[in-house]
């Protein structure tokens, strides 16, 4: 038997916007990679727990370097005000000082979200 329409609680409606992307290009300072892949990996992994509105971080290497000098960060938050707490979070700003001196140069790009994703289906 199933519940009549009326009957239903009511939903509050979500407003859906655009979210916000940011992309860090990284390279690196010969054979830093296994710290820096440490350290990037810990801010990531601590910003997805802690950071509600950070829906997405990802951290990309190149498959077949030998020795990897380049790491590209794919983040995405629910809006600019989330990324602008990321940047005031204890877990970045320690990131970001104990990088600073593997890095050799930094290329920060930022972008607006029309997500186009598969949606799993469920059994």
């Amino acid at each position: 038997m199933t519940a009549a329409r009326g009957n239903a609680p009511a939903r509050a409606k979500v407003k859906v916007g655009a979210a916000f992307a940011i992309t860090v290009a990284f390279e690196l300072v010969d054979g830093v990679f296994s710290e820096f892949h440490r350290l990037v990996s810990e801010n990531a992994a601590l910003s997805v727990e802690l950071e509600p509105d950070c829906l997405r971080f990802d951290v990309l290497t190149p498959e077949y370097a030998a020795e990897a000098k380049h790491v590209f960060l794919y983040e995405i938050y629910r809006d600019r005000a989330a990324f602008d707490l990321h940047l005031a979070s204890e877990h970045f700003r320690r990131f970001d000082q104990r990088s600073r001196e593997l890095v050799i140069s930094k290329t920060v790009l930022a972008y607006t979200v029309r997500e186009n994703a598969k949606i799993a289906e469920r059994t």
